[in-house]
């Protein structure tokens, strides 16, 4: 045990058979209105915990762009609002704030949307891109195909706790 690096203090790391391997630790940031969206975060955080991932849950008012850096990979959640854009009033903020950070950061999007097509996804996902985050995946979810559909988030997950 003597031979072994210092542990930083952000990631757990484990030793086996002289391999290192290190969690990923994983941000899942959402707003919710009605709870869909909540749901998906969640599904996101069991999906990245599963391959074994550290997960921080939280609420996008908990959540500031100098944060960005702590995490391996971020699960960004937001439904459609109105006419198909993000949450204006905490939400947009907070992206607008944490996409300059986001240059090479591993990213995925999801939200939930009602009565139209999930265009919002296509313009977040441009705008993440234009950020340089690497958007690893999206999942846009008609509000009443959510529960069917939770593997989507879990496999979000996944794929994040991988990067």
């Amino acid at each position: 045990w003597n031979n072994m690096p210092e542990r930083n203090p952000r990631q757990k790391k484990f030793y086996w058979k002289g391999w290192k391997t290190t969690m990923a630790k994983v941000a899942v940031v959402f707003w919710t209105q009605g709870g869909h969206t909540e749901t998906m975060a969640n599904a996101v955080a069991e999906g990245a915990k599963g391959k074994g991932a550290e997960v921080s849950v939280l609420f996008c008012s908990e959540f500031h762009a100098d944060q960005v850096s702590r995490y391996d990979a971020i699960a960004f959640g937001c439904p459609a609002i109105g006419s198909e854009v993000l949450e204006e009033t905490e939400f947009q903020p907070m992206w607008d704030a944490c996409s300059m950070k986001l240059g090479g950061r591993k990213i995925g999007l999801f939200g939930s949307y009602g009565w139209r097509v999930g265009e919002w996804m296509d313009n977040w996902k441009a705008a993440a891109d234009d950020s340089g985050a690497g958007v690893v995946q999206t999942v846009a979810l008609q509000e009443d195909t959510i529960d069917d559909n939770l593997k989507l988030c879990r496999a979000l997950g996944e794929a994040l706790a991988s990067c």
